[in-house]
């Protein structure tokens, strides 16, 4: 019985091969360059209406945390530790949604491959 290659895949042999890792090596260098990139953007979220800024980096380290005096209320800490939460949620859900969308740029529609890259 003879096996039968995926559309767009070929028999030419080693030749075939070596494109396919060189196109995966290219890859991975285009994924470690990307994940660097990312790593040095800034991204700021404010919830409240303005009563909690956060800027965080893409490695999600917290650059900076700003509570407007306006929104502390000894009484109210409840309040203020929503609004944290909320804010910190928002933060890394941005972090990490670019960091997906750029990674999706580079890999295509290659499915997830896990220990490949």
């Amino acid at each position: 019985m003879k096996a039968r290659l995926p559309q767009g895949y070929s028999s030419s042999g080693p030749s075939n091969i070596n494109s396919m890792i060189k196109q995966a090596q290219k890859m991975q260098d285009d994924m470690q360059k990307a994940q660097e990139e990312l790593e040095q953007k800034e991204y700021e979220t404010t919830v409240g209406g303005g009563a909690v800024t956060i800027k965080m980096n893409g490695k999600k380290e917290v650059l900076s945390l700003k509570i407007n005096p306006e929104v502390v209320d000894a009484d109210d800490v409840e309040m203020l530790e929503e609004l944290m939460s909320a804010a910190i949620n928002d933060i890394i859900s941005k972090v990490e949604s670019d960091s997906s969308k750029t990674m999706q740029e580079i890999t295509g529609s290659m499915p997830n491959i896990p220990g490949l890259f």
